[in-house]
């Protein structure tokens, strides 16, 4: 840990507005004209870059890695120091702001939270590859993330490798039912506290303080959103269980399963499109507070079953404040696409 970020960064911020039509008429109301902040490596003027992706975890947004912090490195500094070291070689750096009004994102198209899959691949993409000195197609593009990012990441290996060369998933949500199953009960109570969802978003709107609790029944309701949406619900939320009994609906909770990543894996089309990425990087804390580790083990067992190649490495520690892993997969991804 350094005593302090006291290092300037090396290289140039840009910030690209792109005006979506993905995302028009998302039931949300969230705004269609997003940013998206780049940073180009210091040398970004001799040679083309691989163009990596930045996806962030729930509650965030692009310029949250891009920011100064204490103790801790922002993203840009920590690729100018990995590619001092000679780790790397230098990358353009796209921070995609793809936050909503239910806190967070899981880079899936949704008809509520809006078509956030297209937004990236069909409209952020090539707007950078206009813009940027990147090298042109999916061989010299990395998307990566950590928590719901990197679900994010994951999924679109998983079903858009015509778009990725490598991907590197942080501790993403998968094994959902370990993940998601345990909060309905709480959701549940919250929302009767709150009179419905109505209620509760209501009440996180008028709040001056996110409360732990209050975040945690926010993130089950933004997963609603995401894997099962319904458009006669407010915002598209209802929940996969009765809301007396908490029985859990199957139809409604099998719309959440097809997008668990150890449930998707056993599709054909998946398990052939992992196999053309050039590089499949995965971690997970031993620790990991939501339970995470049990579906990624589960989840890379079966990767090794079926002979994709990958790398998946276990460490000592939770899901909160591992950024520090990212030492492993940025210089992995960078000579995924560069070999």
């Amino acid at each position: 840990m350094p005593d302090h970020p006291f290092s300037p960064v090396q290289g140039e911020f840009r910030t690209i507005t792109i005006n979506s039509k993905s995302l028009v008429g998302n039931m949300l109301g969230d705004p269609t004209s997003r940013e998206v902040q780049i940073y180009l490596c210091k040398g970004w003027q001799d040679a083309d870059l691989p163009l990596f992706v930045d996806l962030v975890g729930f509650t965030g947004s692009g310029k949250a890695h891009s920011n100064w912090k204490p103790f801790q490195e922002s993203l840009p500094q920590r690729l100018d120091r990995l590619v001092a070291a000679g780790k790397m070689g230098p990358v353009a750096l796209a921070l995609p702001d793809c936050f909503t009004s239910l806190g967070g994102n899981q880079y899936i198209n949704s008809k509520a939270m809006g078509n956030w899959a297209d937004f990236l691949i069909e409209e952020m993409i090539p707007t950078l590859e206009s813009e940027l000195p990147v090298i042109q197609g999916a061989k010299g593009r990395a998307v990566f993330g950590k928590s719901s990012g990197g679900y994010g990441a994951m999924v679109h290996g998983m079903l858009h490798p015509e778009h990725w060369g490598a991907i590197a998933c942080h501790s993403g949500d998968m094994g959902f039912d370990r993940l998601f199953a345990g909060d309905f009960p709480k959701a549940l109570m919250a929302l009767e506290k709150r009179d419905g969802v109505d209620g509760f978003l209501k009440h996180i709107s008028d709040s001056t303080k996110m409360k732990g609790e209050d975040f945690h029944t926010l993130m089950i309701l933004a997963m609603a959103a995401t894997y099962d949406a319904d458009e006669n619900s407010p915002k598209g939320i209802r929940l996969p269980v009765d809301s007396r009994t908490c029985v859990l609906d199957k139809e409604r909770w099998g719309n959440w399963l097809k997008w668990d990543p150890v449930v998707m894996l056993e599709r054909q089309d998946v398990q052939d499109n992992l196999k053309k990425l050039k590089g499949l990087f995965i971690d997970c804390g031993q620790q990991d507070q939501y339970n995470i580790q049990f579906g990624t083990r589960q989840l890379c067992d079966r990767l090794s079953e079926l002979n994709i190649e990958h790398r998946y490495e276990e460490f000592e520690d939770t899901h909160s404040s591992i950024d520090y892993r990212m030492d492993r997969s940025l210089p992995f991804l960078y000579h995924a696409l560069m070999s």
